[in-house]
């Protein structure tokens, strides 16, 4: 579960709509990335006023709130078509083609594929998920309104962490080759994007099934060289055990690669680790944070964790939440457990579902005093005399460098505009800065 995005997942849908097409994602980074593809191929197709739903499976609520969705949209359109796909929609086809006004179920091997869109093509397969990765990278060029484009350099996994569906919707580990990803690299800031997101399900697995074995970090300086236009640079989720000594290079001397590594580390006991079947320990976790701040001081790390996995206990928990601090975690994406059927740990000892939400609670509560002590510390740096370089999403707000959200005093720039910024304030909701 790498591609995990900076929504919690069964939040409510990011709503994509762009013209006569309105695409319902759900999920993950990589969700997004193919759901701007798949609007631009259903409208090619002649798919004008349907409801495209993108979905996700990695918890029972992000389900849940992907069939709510469709419900809501055949009450209120009705005679709209309403076409799904996604990680959910793979693993249990005909539950969603059951579903009021469904006219199509596509499956995840075939749904960037422009024929499984034709308007007389029937459903498209479901069963194979391992047919080779089609990158449309011609189709992206517009990311709703984003500031920031995805670009999609792997897919798939071949890991069984025990809590995890995601395989059986993504299949095996497939990675995009480095020519493909610098076209879609450059299309993306032709049109207009000065931040791209590389993303996939297990991006640190880069390369394994591609001639020559070559590894993310080798990727990633090919194509920073290849495209010199590109001004920053961010990676989505990295499994700890697997980052390359490239990239640990390119971390400490390559400034547009940006301050901030997400690490899906999921646990921070060592007990659990091993039930969750992860190739990391907590020794190795640690090592891992400590060597990215080493390389490059200042630098903000994210992380996503489980409260109330099968037989959890309060030490346990007290572990992970140790973890915390002793890794200087800053931003923490939660998730309360949620078995999956089929998987191994839903055949695990159970915990309360009420527990597992107060341990997310509480562990969501460690990670805004987290995100606070490093807000605080970037105003210290300000203070100092340094500066922050913001990528705005309004008028008035945006991300740093480092993905701390920041607010201007004042509406004095404009969407995707990258300005110099002062911070003079610091609280738990970010930064706020006057342009420098």
């Amino acid at each position: 579960m790498n591609a995990r995005p900076p929504e919690a997942a069964g939040a409510p849908a990011e709503d994509l709509s762009a013209g006569p097409v309105r695409v319902l994602s759900f999920g993950c980074r990589l969700n997004t990335y193919e759901s701007v593809a798949m609007r631009e191929l259903a409208l090619r197709a002649g798919h004008e006023g349907a409801i495209l739903v993108n979905t996700c499976a990695v918890t029972a609520e992000a389900e849940k709130q992907a069939r709510k969705a469709i419900r809501r949209a055949a009450r209120e359109n009705p005679g709209a078509p309403i076409l799904v796909t996604g990680c959910a929609a793979q693993i249990a086809p005909d539950s969603w083609a059951a579903l009021p006004g469904v006219a199509r179920v596509i499956g995840n091997a075939d749904k960037l594929k422009p024929e499984a869109w034709a308007p007389a093509a029937p459903p498209a397969p479901v069963s194979d998920v391992m047919a080779a990765t089609e990158t449309a990278a011609h189709l992206v060029t517009e990311f709703a309104g984003r500031a920031r484009a995805f670009v999609q350099v792997q897919q798939g996994c071949d890991h069984r962490c025990t809590f995890c569906v995601i395989p059986y919707g993504r299949g095996p580990s497939r990675s995009v080759p480095v020519g493909a990803i610098v076209a879609q690299v450059r299309a993306v800031l032709e049109a207009g994007y000065r931040e791209v997101v590389l993303t996939g399900v297990d991006i640190a697995s880069y390369g394994t099934d591609l001639p020559g074995r070559p590894p993310l970090g080798q990727m990633v300086r090919r194509l920073l060289a290849l495209v010199p236009e590109l001004p920053r640079l961010r990676l989505s989720s990295l499994d700890p055990a697997a980052m390359d000594e490239d990239l640990w290079r390119l971390l400490a001397e390559e400034p547009r690669l940006m301050p901030h590594l997400h690490l899906s580390l999921q646990h921070g006991a060592e007990l659990m680790l091993k039930r969750m079947r992860r190739r990391h320990g907590r020794a190795e976790a640690l090592a891992c944070a400590r060597r990215a701040q080493a390389l490059r001081p200042g630098l903000a790390l994210g992380a996503d964790l489980i409260a109330g996995f099968p037989t959890e206990t309060e030490e346990h928990f007290a572990e992970m939440l140790a973890l915390v601090e002793e890794a200087g975690l800053t931003f923490l994406h939660v998730f309360p457990y949620s078995e999956r059927p089929g998987t191994p740990a839903a055949r695990m000892p159970q915990l309360p579902v009420p527990l597992r939400r107060e341990r997310a609670a509480r562990l969501r509560a460690a990670g805004a005093e987290a995100a606070l002590r490093f807000y605080n510390a970037r105003l210290a740096f300000a203070r100092l005399g340094q500066e922050e370089s913001v990528l705005l999403e309004s008028p008035d707000r945006g991300h740093t460098e480092h993905f701390a959200p920041l607010r201007l005093k004042g509406a004095t720039g404009h969407h995707g505009a990258v300005l110099r910024a002062r911070v003079t304030a610091a609280g738990p909701d970010g930064l706020l800065a006057e342009v420098a």
